[in-house]
């Protein structure tokens, strides 16, 4: 046998397969999602679930940590808490 003949023999085995059509188009009412399409969108909003909760904590983790001076940034100092006087009469007694 020749180099040839191999590639030839294989050719001549599948062309009559060609003519044929193996997996017909199905109809459009035929396709759906199903099971595993639902499982797919549920675990989807899982995720951005999880993933904007971990956002939010590192968000609030950052802030905090600038708040204390860690990333070259004064430390931010805490106001002590007065109170508002405004809109208050004095007492006559």
């Amino acid at each position: 046998m020749s180099a040839l003949s191999v590639p030839l023999l294989l050719v001549a085995g599948v062309l009559p397969f060609t003519d044929q059509q193996l997996d017909p188009v199905p109809e459009t009412d035929d396709v759906t999602a199903g099971w595993m399409g639902v499982l797919v969108i549920v675990l989807l909003f899982v995720a951005f679930g999880v993933l904007a909760f971990s956002l939010s904590h590192r968000l609030r983790n950052a802030r905090r940590a600038q708040e204390a001076g860690v990333y070259g940034d004064e430390p931010v100092a805490e106001e002590p808490a007065q109170e508002s006087t405004e809109g208050t009469a004095p007492r006559q007694d």
